[in-house]
């Protein structure tokens, strides 16, 4: 799954309609800026449509390009889905979880709320609230580490844990018979190494931006607001290398990152392998998140042959094409051979047992984006089972489906099991998330569960 990040979704260029004016946003907001700066003061105070299966649609081949949007570019917050899915991939992300410490379903409601209306005003660029705060007897209502920085096209993704539902085998918020039957627990896959500190979390959110600072930015005002009704699990941030236009980047194991995935502007593979549909009740028009911070052991990596690496991949590693292939974009010849009948591509490659043909069809919308948390003390799983401080890097994956039992469930099944690149790969952390559908204006995001 390393192997395969969107091109056509990951195309970072803004188009024109999808920027928002400014001064319209601040007229429209400033009415929810009491709201938020409440919330704000009282965290200070507090310290597949079900039915048959469809055909597989073919998945796109198209270059990743770096953004050429204006740096002043803002994204409309509302709409039919929540932004950061299909959005044209921003160069950083910080994604954090929570664990929920509320007690009662009116609490979680005030926090979707005041989030709701931060996140409107953060995509725009504006502070967290409307309010002044230069009273100096008072901490300061935003935290002022974006003034001077343009918006760089922030988005804001939140999402809902199982927890959310059932914790503990009690049913905190009335909210169990509610879970959609698609919102299955994740199992445990050979070779999970999950560490309890860097796993689940009762809600989500995934920012990101062109600017890595107005992504922490946005989550830290985030997180101050949700104080008195949450507190923080985990956090990993990450970054997206920007190459020329019309190059794909390559991830930290040095191979093209972005080949193939779900079509990010064709409607009709989006509902098919993306959006939840009619079979989700308030989760129509939502997606499933999976997020799983995955760490490669890089120095064992890097001791490897060329040829090896390109077999365990299977693909080039300097053009990107699949192996007796010499263009990246050419559709996967899985079944190619060479002149003894042996199959090019090895059976347990990387990239055939995450192809769609490998899996009855099966795709999933990956947005991952690269990590460096420094180096940590490290006992490697393969020979020669090397211990000692080494690079504490790699890949958080972050993919969205329809379905997760039938998108990475179905996957990650055999690709756990079999894939070459386990070797150099673990999962160390992450969860399922349920990303709602997006909120219109006037409403807040997970209305149709908390309300309902």
């Amino acid at each position: 799954m390393i192997d395969d990040q969107n091109k056509g979704q990951a195309d970072r260029s803004v188009q024109t309609e999808a920027l928002s004016p400014a001064g319209g946003a601040r007229r429209r907001f400033l009415t929810a800026a009491a709201g938020v700066a409440g919330a704000v003061a009282a965290a200070q105070t507090a310290s597949a449509q079900g039915g048959g299966a469809k055909p597989a649609r073919s998945s796109t081949h198209a270059p990743l390009k770096p953004t050429a949007a204006p740096a002043a570019a803002s994204l409309p917050f509302h709409g039919a889905h929540q932004q950061g899915i299909i959005t044209p991939q921003q160069a950083a992300v910080y994604f954090a979880a929570f664990d929920i410490t509320a007690t009662d379903r009116a609490d979680l409601v005030r926090l979707m709320q005041a989030w709701t209306e931060a996140a409107a005003r953060l995509t725009e660029g504006l502070p967290v609230t409307g309010e002044a705060s230069d009273d100096p007897a008072k901490p300061a209502l935003d935290s002022g580490e974006v003034a001077g920085l343009p918006p760089a096209r922030l988005t804001l993704t939140f999402g809902f844990g199982p927890g959310l539902f059932e914790k503990d085998g009690k049913d905190r918020f009335g909210l169990a018979a509610r879970r959609p039957e698609a919102f299955v627990d994740l199992p445990h896959f050979p070779g999970d190494q999950l560490i309890p500190q860097r796993t689940g979390g009762d809600l989500c959110i995934q920012a990101c931006a062109d600017e890595p600072q107005v992504a922490f930015h946005a989550v830290r005002q985030l997180t101050r607001i949700a104080l008195p009704y949450a507190a923080t699990r985990w956090v990993q941030n990450g970054f997206l290398a920007g190459y020329a236009p019309g190059q794909t980047p390559r991830n930290l194991m040095g191979f093209k990152d972005g080949t193939l995935n779900v079509a990010a502007k064709d409607p009709a593979a989006l509902d098919q392998y993306v959006w939840a549909g009619k079979e989700g009740g308030w989760m129509q028009g939502g997606t499933y998140m999976v997020a799983r911070p995955v760490r490669m052991a890089l120095e064992h990596w890097d001791r490897m042959n060329l040829g090896f690496q390109e077999q365990t991949m299977g693909r080039h590693k300097r053009s990107g094409a699949t192996l007796g292939g010499t263009d990246e974009f050419a559709p996967l010849a899985l079944n190619a051979v060479d002149k003894d009948g042996n199959p090019l591509t090895p059976e347990n490659a990387h990239v055939r047992l995450a192809a769609p043909e490998s899996n009855d069809g099966a795709q999933i919308l990956r947005r991952g984006y690269s990590y460096d948390n420094g180096v940590s003390f490290v006992a490697e799983r393969w020979p020669p089972w090397r211990q000692g401080m080494e690079m504490d890097a790699g890949l958080l994956f972050v993919c969205y489906q329809r379905d997760p039992r039938t998108g990475f469930i179905k996957l990650f099944e055999r690709m756990s099991r079999f894939d070459m690149l386990n070797q150099f790969v673990t999962h160390v952390g992450g969860g399922l998330f349920a990303a709602p559908p997006g909120a219109e204006p006037g409403r807040y995001l997970g209305e149709g569960l908390l309300a309902g």
